[in-house]
């Protein structure tokens, strides 16, 4: 018997955040067939342990891959940082992952002071380290560790006052500061118009959505897997581990959202 979800895209994130990849991903792949996978019962990642991620993150992706999956996307940057290689080591099947905008950010004509907002475990780990360590030499670079940020994100109600007084306190002390914001989190990109109200128009906002896109793009070709248009119509499975109509309902709104 096929598995349930043979040649789709596993999309693995710590909670609804992800979505703004798979937004990406979608543009990009339209053809493609993804399964979303949203471990909301235990966002956010970016404040666990390295082992509890990885044990998390391998829990997933091994369904993903007992369902016969062809690729992964870890669409969270603390699950990428934390358990990407632990990934790449167990399966067979491409691993792609996600990382803070930074090079683009720094290298970018007129980036000359920039800001990477992102969880405390990503702002922690190696892989960030080294990120910094390549690029930030590039321009003048700060980082903001943002606790509690996706967890609030995550519960939706973007415009409430309270998750506007978590941003002015994060972000506050930089306006007029900075040229370039990194959204080192995929959930922040949900409330871009949020953090536009604290720091202006002018500041420019770099995600890392579109370039896990393009590099899920580019393996699939490399691999000759790319869905073509004759095997019909692409589209989206949504799962979460709150398994209730309402957090489905939630995951459909944050994906039909416009992040512009």
């Amino acid at each position: 018997m096929r598995p349930a979800f043979h040649n789709y895209v596993g999309v693995i994130d710590s909670g609804l955040g992800g979505i703004s990849v798979l937004q990406e991903m979608t543009r990009e792949l339209p053809d493609e067939r993804f399964l979303f996978f949203g471990d909301s019962a235990n966002a956010p990642y970016g404040e666990k342990s390295v082992e509890r991620v990885q044990q998390m993150t391998m829990a997933i992706a091994q369904r993903m891959v007992d369902d016969g999956v062809k690729a992964i996307v870890i669409a969270c940057n603390t699950a990428t940082s934390a358990a990407a290689d632990l990934l790449r080591t167990t399966f067979t099947i491409p691993i792609v992952g996600i990382e803070p905008a930074l090079k683009p950010a720094a290298t970018s004509a007129g980036s000359h002071r920039v800001l990477v907002m992102a969880t405390p475990v990503t702002l922690s780990l190696k892989k960030y380290h080294d990120l910094w360590e390549r690029y930030a030499g590039y321009a003048d670079c700060a980082s903001q560790s943002c606790p509690g940020l996706a967890k609030r994100i995550e519960g939706g109600r973007l415009d409430a006052p309270d998750l506007a007084a978590m941003l002015e306190r994060f972000l506050g002390p930089y306006r007029g500061k900075i040229d370039s914001l990194v959204l080192g989190c995929t959930h922040y990109p949900f409330v871009k118009k949020q953090i536009r109200r604290v720091l202006g128009d002018d500041v420019k906002l770099y995600d890392g959505g579109r370039g896990t896109a393009r590099e899920l793009r580019r393996v699939l070709a490399k691999r000759e897997a790319l869905r073509r248009p004759e095997e019909g119509p692409g589209g989206v499975v949504f799962h979460s581990s709150i398994d209730t109509p309402e957090e489905m309902r939630l995951y459909k709104t944050f994906y039909h959202m416009d992040l512009n």
